[in-house]
C-alpha cells in the first residue's frame, strides 16, 4: 500500500511505499519524499525479514552453513552454496574433481536463467504487462523439472557440498537439457518481439534511472544493475572459478545507464547462460562427483574468502577460523544490499511512476538484503 505521512516545511509530500506493496517484490519499505509528482528523496527501511543468519552461522558447522545461504537469495541458491563450499575448500586445500566443476557450472547458469526469466516477468508486470509473467514462469517450469530429477528440489536446492556436490546427475539430466537448449532459443526471441520493441515499454524505460559508471562504482552496485553503466564487473571474467576461465563467453555491458540498458544487459546475459550451456554439457568429464573429505570439517585457524557471480551480482563469503568445527565469524556480501544503496541516487528527479520501473531494473531480493 501506499500511504501518506505527511508534509514537510516546503510543502513537500512524504508517503510510504511498503513494506506490503507488490512492486517491491518483498516487505521493502520505502519512504518517498515527493514534491508533485517529481522524487526528492527516497529512503530504504530494512529489517523486515532479518533472520540473524550471519550470527546462525556462526553455531553450524562448515557443512550445515551453506544452506542457510539457500534462503537469502533464493534465487540464486546453488550459486549462494557455491560460494560458500568454495570458501571451505580454499580455507581447506580440498581439490574438487573435474567432473563436480562442470555440474556445479551447469547448476549455476540454469540458475542464472530462471532468475533472469521471473525477473523479465515481473519487470513486465511491474510496468503494466500481466501475459509476460505467464510466458516467463512457462520456461522457467522446465529448468524446475530438470533441477528437481537431480537435486530434489526446485527453489532452495541443497546440491552444493565441500569438495563437489550431492549426488550425480540424473541419466535423463543431458537429453532433457539439450531439449531446453532448443526450445528456448525460440522463446527469447519471442521475449523480444513481446516486450523488448514494444512502444508503450520503451517509453517507461528509457532515459529512466540513469546510473553513471562512476556512480555505480562508488556505491559497490555489481551484476547487471552496474553493467548496464558500461562497468566492466563479472567475477566469471574477471576472477574465474571452476571452470569458467576455459569457456567462451561475452561478459555482457551497455553504456547507456538507465531502466533499457539493465534490461537489455539481463536479456543478452540469458543467451550467454546457453551458450555456456551448450560448450559443457555435452563435455561432462567422467569420474567423481564428490572429493572424499573428512565427515567433520576444520578449518585452519585464519581468514578465507571467496566471491561467484549470481544472478544479481557478487556475492562474496568471509570467514574468519580458529580452527575449530564451527566458524568464529562469518559476513555475507550480498549484491542486492549494495545495488539498492544506489536507488535514492537513480530515483531523484523522476516521477513516482517511474519508481517501479527503476526498482524492476534493479532486481531486489529481499531477504538478500536483510540477511
Amino acid at each position: 500500500m501506499i500511504q501518506e505521512v505527511g508534509t514537510t516545511e516546503q510543502g513537500e509530500l512524504v508517503i510510504n511505499l511498503g513494506p506490503q506493496h507488490p512492486s517491491t517484490h518483498g516487505v521493502l519499505h520505502l519512504v518517498i519524499t515527493l514534491s508533485g509528482e517529481t522524487i526528492k528523496k527516497v529512503e530504504p527501511h530494512l529489517g523486515y525479514i532479518h533472520r540473524s543468519i550471519e550470527k546462525m552461522c556462526e553455531s553450524l558447522s562448515y557443512r550445515q552453513f551453506i544452506y542457510v545461504t539457500s534462503r537469502m537469495d533464493y534465487l540464486s541458491s546453488h550459486i549462494n552454496n557455491h560460494g560458500c563450499a568454495l570458501c571451505v575448500e580454499k580455507g581447506m586445500q580440498i581439490e574438487v574433481p573435474p567432473r563436480a566443476k562442470v555440474i556445479r557450472v551447469l547448476m549455476d547458469e540454469l540458475t542464472r536463467l530462471a532468475s533472469h526469466q521471473l525477473w523479465w516477468g515481473a519487470m513486465a508486470m511491474d510496468v503494466g504487462a500481466l501475459t509476460p509473467f505467464f510466458h516467463a514462469f512457462r520456461e522457467r517450469e522446465a529448468i524446475n523439472d530438470i533441477m528437481e530429477e537431480t537435486c530434489g528440489a526446485r527453489l532452495t536446492m541443497n546440491y552444493m557440498v565441500p569438495g563437489g556436490v550431492m549426488a550425480d546427475l540424473h541419466p535423463d539430466f543431458q537429453k532433457k537439457v539439450k531439449e531446453f537448449i532448443r526450445f528456448f532459443r525460440t522463446k527469447i526471441d519471442e521475449y523480444d518481439e513481446l516486450v523488448t520493441g514494444n512502444v508503450i515499454f520503451k517509453s517507461r524505460m528509457e532515459g529512466i534511472g540513469y546510473l553513471s559508471a562512476e556512480s555505480a562504482v562508488s556505491y559497490g552496485c555489481t551484476g547487471p544493475t552496474a553493467r548496464g553503466s558500461g562497468v566492466s564487473c563479472d567475477i566469471r571474467k574477471l576472477y574465474p572459478y571452476e571452470v569458467y576461465g576455459q569457456l567462451q563467453f561475452e561478459e555482457v555491458t551497455a553504456t547507456g545507464g538507465d531502466c533499457f540498458a539493465r534490461y537489455m544487459v539481463r536479456m543478452q546475459e540469458m543467451r550467454q547462460s546457453l551458450s555456456i550451456i551448450e560448450q559443457l554439457i555435452d563435455n561432462i568429464p567422467e569420474g567423481e562427483f564428490q572429493a572424499k573429505t573428512k565427515a567433520v570439517l576444520k578449518l585452519p585457524k585464519g581468514e578465507f574468502y571467496s566471491r561467484v557471480e549470481t544472478a544479481r551480482g557478487e556475492f562474496g563469503v568471509y570467514i574468519i577460523s580458529e580452527g575449530g568445527t564451527t566458524p568464529y565469524r562469518i559476513k555475507f556480501r550480498s549484491p542486492g544490499f549494495s545495488n539498492l544503496s544506489a536507488l535514492d541516487h537513480m530515483a531523484r528527479g523522476y516521477k513516482i511512476g517511474d519508481l517501479v520501473a527503476i526498482m524492476g531494473t534493479l532486481d531486489l531480493v529481499i531477504p538478500d538484503i536483510d540477511r
